[in-house]
C-alpha cells in the first residue's frame, strides 16, 4: 500500500472511531456537547436565534428554548400526541387516546424510529436531549405527565399542522364503538369531521412576482389563521447548510411556515379528499374474525392494548381489542358494517418531509421534497430568490376509482374501492409562474388561485378539490390584481384591507327589505340608517360593524337558517345568500330588530364602536384563557374571516363577559421579500414568552392591534445589533 493509501485508510478509521464514540455517548454526555456547540440569541422582542454546529445542535437549542418559552404546550402537545391525555384530564380523554393507538402504538413508533435514515435519528435523539436537559436544569419545573422524552415521540407529530388529519376522525364514534355500554345514538350525530372554512383552520397565502414589486424581488405573504399562541417564533442556523426563520408549532423540530434565504413556504389547509372510509363486511367463525375482500376473507388484526385514566387521585386501567382492516383501523360502525377509516400514516416519511423543507435553494429541490408526498393536510404557497413563485395544492392524494363517492362511506369489499397508490406529484393541481404576477390562496378552490390562470376544473378527479370559493377569496383577488409596485409595507397593507364582502352582502340584505317592510323601533331605524352610509370596512371605532355582528350572530342564534340544502351541509356563503336573498324580508328586519335590543341590553347603547365590544386578553399562560370584563383587554379593529376579514380575527365570549376575545385569526403573520439578501418583517400574537412575567409576554400585544410589524433580524449581524441575551443552553443567569 502507498502512502497515501495508507493516510487514507487512517483517517477513515479515524472518522469511523470518532463517530462511534459519538454514538456510545452517555446522555449527560451528549447533553454537554450539544450545550457547548449551541448557542442562543434572544433578540429585543425575545425571538430565539439559534445556532449550532449541526443540525442536531440547532434541534437541541430550539427544543430547549421552546421550553423556556412554554413547557406547558410542549408537554400538553406530547400527552395528547402519544395517547395519554386520560392520564391528565380523566376518562373522558380516553378515546382520544384510543384513537392515536389505533394508528400507531408505542411500540410500532419505536419501530419506526428504529428503522428511520440515520441522520433522523440524530435530530430525534437532539429534540428528546433538548427537552430532557431544560427538565434537568429546571428542577421547579415540574411536568404534568411526561418526566422523560424520547426520541421515538416525534413520529406521532410529524407534519405540523393544526388540527392534523387524525383529529378529523371522531372520537365519539370510536367511543361507540369501543365501548358496548355507550349510548348507541351517538352514532346518527357525528360522523367523518369534514374539514370545513372556519377558524382556526383557515389562512392564507400570497406569492407575488418581481413583475408586480417595486423591487423586482419575488413577495410571499405568511398569514396562517391558527389559534393564538399554538406556534411561536424561532430562528434555527447550523453550519451544515440550515438557516430557517418562521413559526414552530409548540414541540417540533422543524419551522412549519417561513423561509430561509433563498426559498420561503407557506401552508394553507387544502380541500383534497386524504381520508376515507371503507365498510368492510365482517365475518365470524368460532375462534376467529374475517372480513371479505374480493371473493376471499382476510382475517382482521386485533390488537389489545390497555390505557390508562385519572380517576380522582389515582389510575384506573382499561383494556380494548383493537381491530383492524388493510384499509386503516376500525373506527365506527354503519348499521352492521364495520367502518375503516383510511388516513396517510408515514411518520418516517413525514418527518423527513418537515425538516428537509426548511433547507431547499430553489424550486428544482423544493420541487424533488414535494415528491415525498407526505404534507398530507396541507397546500404549499411558494416564493424564491430566483424570482419563481408556485403553488402546489395538496401533496399526498390518493388515487381513487371515480365511479364511487368518497365523500360517503365506499364498500370495502369491493377491490375496485382501494386507493390505487398516491397520485404523481406532477399530476397533481400546480400553479408555477403565472403570467399575471400572483398567486393566492385563501383555502378556497384552487380554480381561482391565479385569475385566468389558474387551473382548470374539468381537467382532474373531483377529489382533487372539495373547497368552493369563499369571501376571503373573493376580497383578496381583486387587490391583487391592482397590486404593482409592492414594497414589504404595502404587503402588508394589502393584507389587512379592511374591506367585508360578507358584511355588504348581509346588510345589502338587510336594506334591501326595508322597501318591503317597516321597522318598528326608534333605535333600530336610527341604527338603520347608520348601515345605509357604511363602506362595509371594519375598524376599531366603527358602529356599523358591532351592528353587523350582532345581526349575525341573532340570525345564527335564531334557528331559521336551513343546515342542509338537498343531501349536502350549506356552506358559509350558503348561510349568507340565505339570510341576504333568500328569507324573507319581514324575517329580516324582525332579526334585526332584536339584534339592536341585545345590543342595547350589552351595552347600554346601540352605538356601541367595534372596539368596545372587540378585545384582544391574554390573563395568564394557560392553554384555554378564562375571559373577564373587568379585566385589562385591547380594542382590535379586526374581524372574523367568516365576514371575508383577510387580516382574521377568531373569537368567542368568556363564560360570563358581554365582551367577545380573540382565539385564533391572525397569530404569526411574515412578509418576505426574496433577492440577493433576504428582507422581513413579522408579528406574532401577544408576544413569544407563555410567561406573564416575562417583557415578551405581551410586548406585541399592542403592535399587534396597530398592525405594526417588527423587522426580523435574520443574518448574524443584525441579531447580534439586537440581542438582548445570549447563553448557551443550561447556563444559569
Amino acid at each position: 500500500m502507498n502512502k497515501i493509501g495508507l493516510l487514507l485508510l487512517l483517517l477513515v478509521l479515524s472518522c469511523a472511531d470518532k463517530n462511534s464514540k459519538s454514538n456510545t455517548l452517555t446522555e449527560q454526555a451528549r447533553w454537554q456537547q450539544h450545550s457547548k456547540d449551541t448557542e442562543i440569541i434572544r433578540d429585543d422582542f425575545g425571538v430565539p436565534h439559534i445556532y449550532g454546529k449541526t443540525d442536531a445542535d440547532a434541534v437541541f437549542g430550539l427544543l430547549y428554548a421552546q421550553c423556556e418559552d412554554d413547557f406547558n404546550r410542549v408537554e400538553r402537545n406530547y400527552i395528547w400526541a402519544i395517547g395519554r391525555l386520560a392520564e391528565v384530564e380523566g376518562e373522558s380523554a380516553l378515546y382520544s387516546d384510543l384513537r392515536a393507538n389505533l394508528y400507531m402504538t408505542k411500540a410500532e413508533a419505536i419501530h419506526y424510529y428504529d428503522t428511520s435514515p440515520e441522520w433522523l435519528q440524530k435530530l430525534c435523539i437532539a429534540f428528546a436531549d433538548g427537552i430532557n436537559y431544560y427538565l434537568e436544569t429546571h428542577p421547579e419545573v415540574t411536568p404534568k405527565l411526561i418526566t422523560r422524552f424520547e426520541p421515538w415521540m416525534p413520529m406521532y407529530f410529524s407534519e405540523g399542522s393544526i388540527g392534523g388529519d387524525i383529529e378529523r376522525v371522531s372520537t365519539s364514534k370510536i367511543k361507540v364503538f369501543y365501548n358496548k355500554n355507550t349510548d348507541q345514538r351517538l352514532a346518527a350525530h357525528d360522523g367523518l369531521i369534514r374539514l370545513k372554512d372556519d377558524e382556526p383552520r383557515g389562512s392564507n397565502g400570497f406569492a407575488i412576482s418581481g413583475k408586480r414589486t417595486k423591487s423586482g424581488n419575488a413577495m410571499l405573504l405568511i398569514n396562517p389563521h391558527t389559534s393564538f399562541f399554538f406556534r411561536g417564533e424561532v430562528h434555527m442556523v447550523s453550519e451544515e447548510g440550515l438557516n430557517a426563520y418562521g413559526a414552530v408549532t409548540w414541540g417540533q423540530f422543524f419551522v412549519y411556515q417561513g423561509f430561509n434565504d433563498k426559498t420561503g413556504w407557506m401552508h394553507t389547509s387544502t380541500g383534497t379528499d386524504i381520508i376515507d372510509e371503507f365498510e368492510e363486511d365482517i365475518v365470524k367463525t368460532e375462534g376467529s374474525m374475517s372480513y371479505k375482500y374480493g371473493e376471499t376473507l382476510r382475517p382482521i388484526d386485533s390488537l389489545p392494548i390497555t390505557l390508562q385514566y385519572k380517576d380522582t387521585d389515582s389510575l384506573k386501567d382499561k383494556t380494548f381489542m383493537m381491530y383492524r382492516s388493510h384499509h386503516g383501523p376500525i373506527t365506527h360502525k354503519n348499521n352492521d358494517k364495520w367502518v375503516s377509516t383510511a388516513l396517510m400514516w408515514s411518520p418516517v416519511k413525514a418527518l423527513e418531509q418537515s425538516f428537509t423543507r426548511t433547507k431547499k435553494s430553489n424550486y428544482d429541490g423544493f420541487y424533488e421534497m414535494m415528491d415525498l408526498r407526505t404534507n398530507s393536510s396541507n397546500n404549499t404557497v411558494y416564493a424564491d430568490a430566483d424570482g419563481t413563485i408556485a403553488y402546489f395544492h395538496g401533496n399526498f392524494i390518493p388515487k381513487r376509482n371515480v365511479k364511487f363517492d368518497y365523500t360517503q362511506p365506499v364498500d370495502g369489499s369491493n377491490p375496485e374501492t382501494d386507493w390505487d397508490g398516491v397520485h404523481d406529484l406532477k399530476d397533481n393541481i400546480l400553479v408555477v409562474n403565472p403570467p399575471n404576477g400572483w398567486i393566492q390562496n385563501c383555502n378556497s378552490t384552487p380554480f381561482t388561485s391565479a385569475a385566468a390562470y389558474s387551473p382548470k376544473k374539468e381537467n382532474y378527479p373531483v377529489y382533487m378539490s372539495s373547497y368552493p370559493e369563499n369571501f376571503r377569496g373573493l376580497h383578496a383577488i381583486p387587490l391583487l390584481q391592482q397590486a404593482d409596485s409592492l414594497t414589504l409595507d404595502g404587503l402588508i397593507t394589502l393584507a389587512y384591507d379592511s374591506y367585508l364582502p360578507g358584511a355588504e352582502m348581509l346588510i345589502t340584505g338587510l336594506l334591501e327589505a326595508t322597501a318591503h317592510a317597516s321597522l318598528t323601533s326608534a333605535e333600530a331605524k336610527a341604527a338603520l340608517n347608520l348601515l345605509k352610509k357604511w363602506d362595509f370596512r371594519v375598524t376599531e371605532h366603527s358602529v356599523e360593524m358591532t351592528l353587523a355582528q350582532f345581526y349575525l350572530n341573532t340570525y345564527y342564534a335564531s334557528g331559521k337558517i336551513p343546515k342542509m340544502i338537498g343531501n349536502k351541509r350549506i356552506s358559509r356563503l350558503g348561510r349568507f345568500e340565505y339570510m341576504s336573498q333568500t328569507s324573507k324580508f319581514s324575517e329580516r328586519l324582525d332579526i334585526f330588530e332584536k339584534a339592536v335590543q341585545q345590543l342595547t341590553s350589552d351595552f347600554g347603547s346601540w352605538n356601541t364602536p367595534w372596539g368596545e365590544f372587540n378585545r384582544y386578553q391574554r390573563n395568564d399562560g394557560t392553554i384555554q384563557q378564562d375571559f373577564d370584563d373587568a379585566k385589562p383587554s385591547i380594542p382590535i379593529g379586526l374581524a372574523s374571516g367568516s365576514w371575508g376579514a383577510l387580516a382574521s380575527f377568531g373569537t368567542r365570549f368568556g363564560d360570563d363577559t358581554k365582551r367577545q376575545y380573540g382565539t385564533s385569526g391572525n397569530s404569526f403573520v411574515a412578509v418576505v421579500e426574496f433577492g440577493d439578501q433576504v428582507k422581513a418583517k413579522s408579528m406574532l400574537a401577544g408576544g413569544q414568552s407563555s410567561n406573564p412575567n416575562s417583557p415578551h409576554f405581551d410586548d406585541q400585544a399592542q403592535p399587534y392591534a396597530d398592525a405594526i410589524f417588527k423587522d426580523v433580524a435574520y443574518y448574524r449581524t443584525d441579531v447580534e445589533k439586537r440581542a438582548e441575551k445570549t447563553y448557551h443552553p443550561g447556563e444559569i443567569d
